[in-house]
């Protein structure tokens, strides 16, 4: 039985967090951010809570202790079983539990959680419950501003009275709604309009809950703007896409003072490390460098970095392929 990691004492820090995506946010990728800043908030890719009954529980909760503060976003809508994941996510050591009420695609839909649950707030209401009721964690709830003709304030603000009734107290706010018939997931991420006025709105009605925005947020200097009206910013796939963006996110986000910053070629030596104990482990070489790709974005050996990292990772499980790359770089 691997050791349980314990959270930090102390209530979590969401003034900046980067947030839950699909084939992103896996324990290799959070393990690199962490590496660039020690405060922001981190968050899982989702797990179905159907998959954590019955399927490797071991593995799909695996986390290193660094990764602290680090929450688990699940998505269902059965509160009994979503009651049960909260106890195993407390058993693991997790710091938050997440419920994923924004995601559009079909396959979420299928199995009717995500976006669509927005149409049910009662439901996800008694699952915030029952998961409050199963775990000593925070639950909170990640969603957007509306789904197809529910989008009217109202609609939201209703949601948000419901689940606020339920013991949720920090609601994490995707600003754009989100068409369930029409258009992909990726396109739910650009088409529709950000409208920031509607989540500004929404902590101004609320003022006794924690209202974080999400959407189409790309650097400190947005989420700090947003910050002066809403309790936090969470950043998506700018993070992913430049993950050295949150490298003055501890100084200028949370004021704390380093001895000494983070560097590009400092995270990578860190990173082979890593990568080193994850192969040892049995783990693919290029199941941690994908992650690594945009380390180095914009800068001049950038695409050198990449396409070295990127062919010959697949091809040799051997950590000396970072350094390998470091010199791509000049580093």
């Amino acid at each position: 039985m691997m050791k349980r990691p314990a959270p930090p004492d102390g209530p979590i820090d969401r003034r900046l967090s980067v947030a839950p995506m699909m084939d992103c946010t896996d324990r290799h990728f959070r393990y690199l951010i962490r590496l660039l800043t020690r405060h922001t908030l981190l968050y899982t890719e989702m797990v179905t809570s159907a998959a954590l009954v019955h399927g490797d529980r071991e593995h799909l909760l695996e986390f290193s202790e660094a990764e602290h503060p680090v929450a688990l976003q699940l998505g269902g809508s059965d509160p009994a079983e979503l009651a049960r994941c909260a106890r195993f996510a407390a058993e693991r050591g997790y710091d938050e539990i997440n419920l994923n009420v924004g995601c559009p695609s079909r396959r979420v839909r299928r199995g009717r959680f995500g976006a669509c649950l927005m149409a049910e707030p009662d439901v996800v209401a008694r699952c915030v419950a029952a998961m409050r009721a199963s775990s000593r964690l925070p639950v909170t709830v990640k969603t957007r501003i509306g789904i197809d003709d529910r989008d009217r304030y109202e609609h939201l603000a209703e949601f948000v009275e419901k689940i606020a009734g339920a013991g949720c107290r920090t609601v994490i706010v995707h600003a754009r709604k989100a068409w369930l018939s029409g258009l992909s997931p990726k396109e739910n991420r650009e088409i529709p309009p950000l409208r920031p006025d509607v989540v500004y709105r929404l902590k101004e009605d609320f003022p006794a809950l924690e209202v974080v925005i999400n959407g189409g947020i790309v650097s400190l200097d947005e989420a700090l703007t947003h910050n002066e009206r809403v309790d936090g910013t969470m950043m998506g796939r700018e993070a992913y896409r430049n993950p050295f963006a949150l490298a003055q996110a501890d100084r200028r986000v949370f004021g704390a003072t380093a001895a000494t910053p983070p560097d590009r070629p400092g995270v990578a030596e860190r990173m082979l490390a890593y990568a080193r104990r994850e192969i040892e482990r049995g783990t693919r070489l290029h199941h941690v460098t994908r992650h690594m790709l945009g380390l180095f974005h914009a800068t001049s050996g950038a695409r050198r970095w990449r396409r070295h990292l990127s062919t010959e990772a697949a091809r040799r499980d051997d950590a000396g392929v970072i350094r390998e790359a470091l010199r791509q770089v000049g580093g």
